[in-house]
């Protein structure tokens, strides 16, 4: 009966079972084990009966665990998702994140802007124009104490009347960049240092004196400042010793006749001076000219002079205010 019953068992175990007992019979001992070649099947020793029932009942029990948790897996209903945000609530939070993103870089985007429209409107004064220049190199605070202890320097300090200011620094640092002088041409190796201005603006024929630093990437010719340098400072230094005495305070070059003398030598501290000789209405005529710093009273060789013309436009009074000239 043990044999039938194990016989059957085997017959309806998983063919990989039952190769299995087959492998372990055929390398048992001579006379154990399974004869399966030709004499019949012959009982195998009852040690090797229980081995291939609990063999059998492990397959069996594994098999059917698997099917069992198979079917479970089948039945089981899938995780239910979470449910979603409704459509309004989606709408409002990304209505919110897209303003909060333009303000922010609108706003980024216009404070540079509203800083330029406040130097405009709201200019500084020329007192506070000499605190805005911080020198960031030591080249620059070598430059920049020369200038502003220079004995020319305290004698104009000192004459009653007389405005200190440095105009450039009246410019937005916006705008600096597309100025000429102010910001195209300022830095190292040009002008260095923004130039120092004394205005005698409220005389009837006002005049200005300016003391700067002509650096050495300044040249036309080796070692030699470019005369078209010159006269552009000519143009802008003459225009302030005017402006004061214009009804609007703002003019344009009519006409600007220049004489150069001798050479400006790169790597030097020049003055120009420049005097109101007559005003009419909207016009006004002056002269001025560029000498090299001497030691003492300031006093150097001429290097070019010029004279100039300057016309206030007829709608001056709707125009903005220059902010390079002086207040």
């Amino acid at each position: 009966m043990q044999r039938h019953a194990l016989l059957t068992a085997l017959l309806r175990s998983p063919p990989s079972l039952r190769s299995e007992i087959l492998r372990q019979g055929l390398s048992s001992q001579a006379g154990d084990g399974w004869n399966i070649f030709g004499h019949g099947l012959t009982a195998a020793p009852k040690s090797h009966i229980r081995s291939g029932k609990v063999l059998l009942g492990k397959r069996l029990q594994s098999t059917t665990s698997s099917s069992t948790v198979e079917a479970a897996s089948e039945h089981t209903p899938p995780p239910t998702p979470p449910p979603g945000r409704s459509r309004t609530s989606r709408f409002l939070t990304t209505t919110a994140l897209s303003l909060l993103l333009f303000t922010a870089g609108f706003t980024m985007c216009a404070a540079p802007a509203a800083e330029t429209i406040n130097g405009y409107v709201h200019p500084p004064t020329d007192a506070e124009t000499l605190e805005l220049f911080l020198p960031s190199t030591p080249r620059e605070e070598e430059i920049d104490a020369y200038i502003l202890h220079h004995p020319l320097a305290v004698t104009m300090r000192s004459q009653p009347g007389m405005s200190e200011s440095r105009p450039h620094m009246r410019i937005p640092p916006a705008m600096r960049p597309h100025n000429l002088t102010g910001g195209v041409l300022a830095g190292q190796g040009r002008i260095e240092v923004p130039p120092l201005n004394f205005n005698e603006k409220h005389a009837e024929l006002p005049s200005m004196v300016q003391i700067m630093y002509l650096g050495d990437s300044l040249c036309g010719h080796p070692g030699i400042v470019h005369g078209g340098l010159l006269a552009t400072m000519l143009d802008e230094g003459l225009a302030r010793a005017c402006f004061p005495a214009l009804p609007n305070k703002i003019g344009v070059t009519a006409s600007l006749k220049i004489d150069y003398r001798v050479p400006c030598p790169a790597g030097s501290y020049v003055v120009l001076k420049a005097y109101t000789q007559k005003v009419e209405g909207r016009k006004a005529w002056v002269k001025g000219w560029i000498e090299l710093l001497g030691e003492e009273d300031g006093t150097g060789a001429k290097v070019v002079e010029a004279e100039a013309l300057f016309i206030e436009p007829k709608n001056a009074a709707n125009m903005a205010r220059n902010i390079v000239a002086s207040d």
